[in-house]
């Protein structure tokens, strides 16, 4: 606040309070990240992920016609729509066709944000993903991920007025990218209307899996969730992270290399192949663990909308901790259900806000700035990933805590109806 007080006027500290400013920033920072991707688009290019979408796109997503190519089903079905959308002004545009699309869907939930009843409630908050995008924006122009921040967003904002509309966002959402589903799981838990909510997440799903067979797809509904299965330890998982320093230190014969098949960079030495087998049924452990906490915080009365947002973090960041998979872009999955928290109690999720910010700027450090050198196990950078798995780490115990007190701290007497 002092600092703040120095640095600018009592009528510029106004002004940054008003939602004319957040706008002012939005298109600040998106039309930096347009700028930026103007470098490519001139020339006819893509940038990151987004030359994978263009090839689906352009081939019609049939993996026959792929051959050794990456599957285009590692994604849900519905991914789909954003990928040929993209494309709306033919393959030569295509990065410029997704960069649009994300700067719309990203306006939408900042609209929702920052409007009606929270348009005070909500600018802090905004800012905060502002800056946010600012590390993160360029996996979120060129990932899917940036496709579902704002569907999730917008649907904690309103889960518990409108449950019904935030499970519909959330089941759609989860056919475009699965992290989602770590957000209906609380849902269900906390919402006083979940049968309400399992029933449209269960009429979406019947939806898209009637289109998938009228369209033929029918056999490759559920590849995105198969596929995982052969995986090694991807680079940038938390639990790789002794056999990063293992590959540091030359020792028994680990090494950082790549996975060609699905491109993915991956950790090899004693124990990684037994480690990565075991990745899954622990991440299911783990969300089981998750969700019998929360039952037992609403069962002894805890408030249900900070039960769902505390509830969120934990699943969330338990599927990042928990996950042979790394990738850097998973890092947004965290920036809907933290930015929900803080326009509910800016006070209470300001420790979770730091520390995502924390581990939004390492993540930057590490890709896209210095991703080469830690391929090559370099010890700095090396040391850079354990601080970011640390922080994530303890991201997910001061969930954990929180859920706890939740329980302890609430009257027994009122149960869950």
């Amino acid at each position: 606040m002092a600092v703040r007080g120095r640095l600018l006027s009592p009528s510029a500290i106004a002004w940054f309070r008003t939602p004319a400013s957040v706008w002012w920033g939005f298109a600040a920072v998106h039309g930096f990240f347009l700028a930026w991707m103007m470098s490519f688009i001139i020339h006819g290019e893509t940038f990151s992920d987004t030359e994978q979408y263009r090839q689906w796109a352009q081939l019609g997503y049939n993996p026959a016609v792929l051959g050794d190519a990456i599957s285009p089903w590692v994604y849900p079905l519905l991914a789909q729509l954003p990928i040929f959308a993209a494309n709306m002004f033919g393959p030569s545009l295509y990065l410029l066709g997704w960069t649009l699309i994300i700067t719309a869907l990203n306006a939408v939930g900042m609209a929702f944000l920052v409007r009606g009843t929270r348009s005070q409630t909500g600018i802090a908050p905004a800012w905060f993903w502002l800056f946010f995008t600012i590390f993160m924006g360029f996996l979120s122009f060129a990932r899917v991920e940036g496709i579902t921040t704002s569907f999730v967003l917008v649907a904690l904002l309103y889960a518990s007025e409108r449950p019904v509309v935030a499970g519909l966002l959330l089941s759609l959402a989860t056919w475009i990218k699965v992290w989602p589903a770590a957000v209906i799981a609380p849902l269900l838990i906390a919402s006083a209307r979940r049968f309400h909510v399992f029933l449209t997440g269960v009429v979406v799903s019947a939806g898209v899996a009637a289109f998938a067979v009228l369209t033929g797809a029918g056999s490759h509904l559920l590849d995105f969730a198969i596929n995982q299965g052969d995986r090694g330890m991807q680079l940038e998982a938390t639990f790789s992270t002794p056999w990063v320093w293992l590959s540091v230190f030359n020792i028994g014969g680990s090494k950082i290399a790549d996975n060609v098949a699905i491109n993915s960079t991956e950790v090899y030495g004693p124990g990684a192949e037994v480690a990565a087998f075991l990745m899954q049924p622990l991440l299911i452990v783990a969300a089981l663990a998750g969700a019998l906490l929360m039952v037992w915080a609403l069962r002894r009365g805890a408030e249900r909308q900070e039960l769902l947002l505390e509830g969120s973090l934990l699943m969330v960041t338990a599927f990042i901790v928990f996950n042979k998979v790394g990738s850097p872009q998973f890092i947004i999955w965290l920036l809907p259900v933290v930015v929900a928290g803080l326009v509910h109690d800016w006070n209470r999720w300001k420790v979770p806000a730091t520390l995502l910010m924390g581990i939004a700027f390492m993540t930057f450090i590490i890709y896209p700035l210095f991703y080469t050198p830690l391929i090559h196990a370099n010890p700095i950078m090396a040391a850079v990933l354990t601080a970011r798995n640390v922080l994530l780490v303890t991201l997910l115990v001061w969930a954990v805590r929180r859920t706890v007190e939740l329980g302890r701290s609430a009257i027994p007497a009122r149960s869950a109806k």
